[in-house]
């Protein structure tokens, strides 16, 4: 087998930075939930929320590394309507995001190292930890660091994924889910954020910026095709590997799912340690803790640097730079940063009690806000800006266009039932 050549080497992070960012909430909570819940039946939903997403994560490199500019400028040039759908979205959602998966990860954090201190005050810690490692160090401290962590979350919940699977109900396996209406609710909040909400694309755009800028190295086609993929499969790979855990260890065990993420984190946890003994908590407890601690960095980083670009947008066209003069590291960056962690703060101050509802709801809205943005992905890379090799293939831009109707019609569908 053909070893990548050290310019593809080069090229590799931005997949690696969606990894992290998308292995969080959507799979230690809700995939492991569906796995309790449903055992494997919804295996097939999860599969197909990969495939349909597919495109348009795969636009956000792809226009990138086409254009040498951000997908927020394929946005502008669209219309700035475009730059306000995905202001509002992003406004809408983001101190939830970041409260939801932090106060997750001070839960893991407060269980493992038996720390006798309030979720809040740990949530704290992390943010300012996150906080100063992007601010200190920028992409390149989130590159490192998201590559250590994403090396072990990977590793440890493949291995953990390995030991249980003589304990999963295989005859549970379905590709088509036997559900009923009242499971819709779930579905379209498991679905939202699997592997993550469509606006992550603008990230990955804007990460394969700034590798450029790091690296000093614009990648060609096939090297930013590698990096997209390697991230992607490793990320539905672990989605599955989730619900497997969740099968294994807590369907049919007659113990009520807890409703609140972190208490639900430290409670498999603990079923971890009842089934395959005390020896496992590390184990277990490193993949959950990988798992969340990834996607708090990323998410710290992300925002606020979506939210400069975009402000930039509104003032101007965005113009490709040459590889290692281009930084998205403006005044209103560090705004940004300040007050989204200044705003998940003060939800987990008064609504961290809620926080199962929260995250329920920004699913959602991402579930329903992904045909809209997976829209503005395909007219952004279809325009007459990417020409050449960057250029969608034919079939990927007919696959888009069906998985934009696809995700259309679950949205209705789901808002349908609502008037049921």
């Amino acid at each position: 087998m053909r070893q990548p050549r050290p310019s593809i080497l080069r090229a590799l992070g931005p997949g690696v930075l969606f990894t992290g960012a998308a292995v969080g909430v959507s799979h230690l909570v809700q995939s492991t939930r569906a796995g309790a819940v449903y055992g494997l039946a919804l295996v097939g939903l999860v599969l197909l929320a990969n495939l349909t997403k597919y495109p348009a994560f795969r636009f956000g490199p792809l226009y990138a590394t086409a254009t040498g500019t951000s997908l927020l400028e394929g946005y502008r040039r669209q219309g700035k309507w475009a730059l306000v759908l995905y202001a509002i979205l992003t406004l809408g959602t983001m101190f939830t995001v970041q409260a939801a998966v932090t106060v997750v990860t001070a839960g893991l954090a407060k269980v493992l190292l038996g720390l006798d201190v309030s979720p809040a005050w740990l949530s704290a810690g992390l943010l300012a930890l996150c906080a100063g490692l992007v601010a200190s160090g920028g992409y390149r401290a989130l590159d490192g660091v998201g590559k250590v962590v994403v090396s072990l979350l990977a590793l440890s919940t493949l291995v953990a994924t390995a030991l249980v699977l003589p304990r999963v109900e295989w005859g549970t396996l379905s590709l088509v889910p036997d559900v009923g209406l009242a499971d819709v609710a779930f579905l379209a909040a498991l679905v939202g954020w699997m592997p993550s909400a469509i606006d992550v694309s603008v990230w990955q755009s804007i990460w394969t910026l700034a590798r450029r800028e790091q690296t000093g190295h614009a990648p060609s086609s096939r090297e930013s095709s590698f990096d997209f993929h390697l991230g992607y499969l490793g990320t539905a790979v672990l989605a599955l590997c989730f619900v497997i855990l969740g099968s294994a260890v807590l369907h049919g065990s007659g113990v009520e799912v807890e409703d609140r993420p972190g208490a639900f984190a430290a409670q498999l946890i603990s079923l971890y340690t009842e089934s395959l003994g005390e020896w496992a908590r590390p184990l277990i407890g490193a993949a959950a803790f990988a798992t969340m601690f990834s996607t708090t960095l990323t998410v710290v980083d992300g925002f606020p640097r979506a939210l400069s670009v975009l402000i930039d947008r509104f003032q101007r066209p965005e113009q490709e730079e040459p590889a290692g003069r281009r930084s998205d590291r403006t005044p209103a960056y560090w705004v940004s940063l300040a007050a989204i962690t200044l705003g998940a703060l003060t939800i987990l101050a008064f609504l961290a009690s809620s926080m199962r509802t929260l995250i329920d709801l920004a699913t959602t809205l991402s579930f329903l806000s992904a045909p809209l943005l997976s829209l503005l992905n395909h007219r952004a890379v279809t325009s007459e800006e990417v020409t050449g090799e960057h250029r969608p293939k034919g079939w990927l831009i007919g696959a888009s266009l069906v998985c934009i109707a696809f995700q259309a019609l679950f949205a209705l569908f789901f808002l349908w039932t609502l008037t049921r």
